[in-house]
């Protein structure tokens, strides 16, 4: 089984900054594009930050020059630093990675939990 597991939400006042953390464990032969997705109440879940397989960095436009997306492949982490946040940020955090768990298995997306980014005025 293929776990993720987000850390690093919370409170903080506009214009601060957090670092979101997302550790996969569990059955994992490799790691093709990672990314953070938000959503809030009444609407669809949006990507925010992809990492593709190749490196590749896409970001949604209202956070580039304000979030930086990283992975470190050694401990199969993703990060994900929010600086200069606004009330606009508020939403679940949640990681997306496509794993593959075993070397000619199918590569199947996996969702964490989600953590409450929350930034008042």
């Amino acid at each position: 089984q293929v776990q993720l597991v987000e850390s690093g939400g919370g409170l903080v006042s506009a214009g601060g900054s957090l670092r979101l953390s997302c550790a996969v464990s569990g059955s994992v032969f490799s790691i093709n594009a990672m990314g953070w997705y938000r959503q809030t109440p009444g609407k669809q879940r949006e990507p925010v930050a992809v990492i593709l397989s190749d490196d590749i960095i896409n970001y949604t436009p209202s956070v580039k020059g304000r979030f930086t997306i990283s992975r470190d492949n050694a401990k199969n982490t993703l990060y994900l630093q929010m600086n200069s946040l606004g009330p606009e940020d508020t939403a679940v955090y949640y990681c997306n990675a496509v794993i593959r768990a075993q070397r000619f298995a199918t590569a199947n997306a996996h969702w964490g939990q989600g953590t409450q980014v929350t930034v008042s005025t």
